[in-house]
């Protein structure tokens, strides 16, 4: 089956950690063939460049200043994120990563630097997945869907992700690190997580990725923002 998708459109998907956002927004993207930007992956990309730099991540100003060299020297594809043609886009999954990810993204000035580079990437169309995509990034987009899971689901999924890659962390210990992450996202004065008000919220608790999916590809439709061509 293929689809024809109007011209620039841009699918924003919200949602905290582990409600499964990067799957979908992966999935959401082949079907319709449109590239994926992760914005978290930025974020976790200028905290590993602080950390790289030893820039402290509790000063907001030196964060600030790191950024015109670490943007200059990255290439955001769909793929991930590339410094000097090398893939570090693995570098940036670990529970560390995200856990800098969270401090820099608290950061009102820096989350305001960022922001036109995330607007120019997605002006020719795209999914476009993280927290405060459509309330923020793209308040325009074109679809928007909020997607959110129980914490207990969340955890389990993410210990099943880092047990693939053989890290050793008890699903106790990631539940304590999601409800600090979701604490700080929400807590944040600066573009905290929450739904937008045109969002369609997806609790995924119970649903296969494909039945997410199934419910998106029922809403772009019936909006006419994509055409079934076979």
């Amino acid at each position: 089956m293929t689809w024809q998708v109007n011209a620039g459109l841009r699918i924003a998907i919200d949602g905290p950690s582990g409600s499964g956002k990067g799957t979908i927004a992966t999935l959401l993207g082949q079907t319709l063939a449109l590239p994926v930007l992760d914005t978290g992956l930025l974020y976790r990309y200028l905290g590993w460049q602080a950390e790289e730099n030893q820039v402290s991540l509790h000063d907001e100003n030196a964060v600030l200043a790191l950024i015109p060299q670490a943007i200059s020297q990255m290439d955001w594809r769909a793929e991930g994120i590339f410094l000097a043609q090398n893939d570090c886009t693995s570098l940036l999954r670990g529970e560390d990563a995200g856990s800098r990810a969270s401090l820099v993204a608290a950061m009102p000035q820096v989350r305001a630097s960022l922001l036109g580079v995330q607007r120019q990437i997605a002006r020719l169309g795209c999914v476009m997945d993280g927290r405060d995509i459509g309330t923020v990034v793209l308040p325009d987009a074109e679809a928007k869907f909020f997607l959110t899971a129980s914490q207990r689901e969340r955890a389990r999924r993410r210990w099943a992700q880092l047990k693939e890659k053989d890290q050793d962390f008890s699903i106790e210990q990631i539940a304590d690190e999601l409800r600090e992450r979701d604490a700080r996202d929400m807590a944040r004065e600066c573009a905290p997580l929450e739904q937008a008000v045109d969002a369609i919220r997806i609790d995924s608790t119970t649903l296969r990725m494909d039945d997410v999916i199934d419910r998106m590809m029922t809403v772009l439709e019936r909006r006419k923002l994509i055409i079934k061509t076979a």
